[in-house]
């Protein structure tokens, strides 16, 4: 046979292959999306690109998580809803609040199955040069448990200490579990499981890719940062495990400046659930953790509430929607990665013409240039309507940070983005504290008067090949 014969052959097999896939993909993404722009592209890509269209589809567009519905009993938590069966409202707290933080709170009851809790404390951590002694002290005063999961946790300085902490914990018969994401684990070699488990810790990795037998979920990833000991203690932000955020007395090369948060009182224990969820996901097993009764520390009040690619979808959005909504007076926001979708762009807009201030702070230097270039490109529409925006000085700032009336605060990992409002698994927490939430606004009005303005103009001004390259940038906003 000749090499053209071959060739040809080879067409016509892929031909016929394109034509039995791209339909049944095409049809897939039609009743499974629940945006239309997004099950238009997808069928788009499905027909056009040969072959590789369908694949890709089947890679990145499907969505195979479905996380089991076992409902993990802890004491006096009293959660009002199991996965899998729809969402029941929790109440009863909010009686005791007063009007306006329980005005504020009955959104959240909405959305989540955990009850909002007082007797908490909260302390703000600045980079890994605070967060990481704190969270090793916490792990060596440890006497029941230790759980950690977390997107990227690094091998280098840093995360060598903190894997020392585990080991010794370990060591000393505490119940240590550590959960790494499936493709954030390839940040750095070698990986932080396998060193876990050659020191004699349990260690999981969330949805690893894999070729035998098959998982291509690679777009599914759990974004949570949790550290949670003996139930009383709680660390969660925004913030990964690595040098990268030990800024020390520089903040050069890819040092990346960033928000931990310690949580002491009874929300801690719902951090502990919500880790426990994703062991009996990642292991097939429920281990759930000896009681513990989480002691009052403070006067805060707190609530857990997780997002991600199955029942829980869209949580964060409308949270963040209703909240947006809710406001009377301020709206501030810090975040790296700002590509909203159109709800809350929408609900942005509509609060600055009812006359709320918004200020909206960004990095000026971002680690994912392309994301920066397409928020460059959708900024006018906030900007026109009279939020503020601001780009922070460097370093890059991965903090995560939202303040509503300087009254209600929301903490977390999750970005406004797609990635973290569509794909991944988030965890965000509620702060009810006017104290901490002054604070925080304190913080985000210092870094926008440090920074820099962004105005209309500017965005306007931009040259022909710059707007070209912030537009194709921006088109594929739901896939970055």
């Amino acid at each position: 046979m000749s090499p053209l014969q071959t060739l040809l052959e080879a067409g016509l097999i892929g031909a016929v292959f394109h034509l039995i896939l791209a339909p049944i993909a095409a049809v897939h993404a039609l009743i499974s999306k629940r945006d239309s722009r997004a099950a238009f592209g997808w069928i788009g890509l499905c027909f056009l690109l040969p072959v590789a269209g369908p694949l890709i589809y089947l890679v990145l567009g499907i969505n195979r998580i479905q996380r089991r519905a076992h409902r993990l009993e802890l004491p006096g938590l009293g959660f009002g809803y199991e996965r899998g069966r729809g969402r029941r409202p929790v109440a009863g707290v909010e009686a005791g609040l007063e009007p306006e933080i329980a005005r504020l709170s009955r959104i959240g009851s909405q959305l989540t199955g955990h009850r909002l809790l007082g007797g908490n404390a909260i302390q703000a951590l600045e980079n890994g040069d605070q967060a990481y002694p704190a969270m090793i002290e916490a792990i060596d005063s440890a006497k029941r448990s230790v759980f950690l999961i977390s997107y990227i946790f690094d091998t280098d300085r840093a995360g060598r200490a903190v894997i020392d902490a585990l080991a010794a914990a370990r060591r000393r018969g505490v119940d240590v579990r550590v959960i790494v994401d499936g493709v954030g684990q390839w940040y750095s070699w070698p990986h932080a499981p396998r060193l876990l488990r050659r020191l004699g810790v349990p260690a999981a990795r969330f949805l690893p890719p894999r070729l035998l037998p098959p998982r291509i979920s690679i777009n599914l990833r759990t974004h949570h940062k949790i550290l949670a000991v003996d139930a009383c203690i709680a660390f969660t932000g925004g913030m990964n495990i690595g040098d990268q955020h030990v800024l020390g007395d520089g903040a050069s090369g890819h040092k990346a400046a960033d928000l931990h948060f310690c949580l002491k009182g009874p929300v801690a224990s719902q951090l502990e659930e919500e880790f426990l969820r994703s062991w009996e996901f990642v292991s097939g097993r429920a281990d759930p953790a000896p009681p513990a009764l989480a002691r009052p520390a403070g006067s805060t009040f707190g609530r857990v509430l997780n997002d991600g690619p199955d029942e829980d979808l869209d949580a964060i959005t409308q949270l963040l929607g209703a909240m947006i909504a809710e406001a009377r007076e301020s709206i501030l926001i810090m975040t790296p990665y700002f590509l909203p979708p159109r709800e809350l762009i929408g609900a942005l807009q509509a609060a600055s013409l009812r006359g709320v201030e918004i200020k909206l702070v960004l990095p000026e230097n971002n680690n994912l240039p392309y994301v920066h270039w397409a928020t460059r490109n959708m900024l006018w529409e906030v900007l026109y309507q009279g939020v503020e925006v601001f780009y922070q000085r460097p370093p890059f700032s991965h903090a995560k940070l939202m303040v509503v009336d300087d009254t209600w605060a929301l903490i977390g990992s999750a970005n406004w983005d797609p990635r973290s409002l569509r794909l991944n698994f988030e965890l965000q927490v509620e702060i009810f504290d006017r104290l901490f939430a002054t604070a925080m606004a304190t913080r985000i009005r210092t870094a926008a008067a440090a920074g820099r303005a962004i105005t209309l103009a500017e965005v306007d001004g931009r040259s022909l090949p710059v707007r070209v390259r912030d537009s194709l940038c921006w088109l594929f906003s739901p896939y970055l």
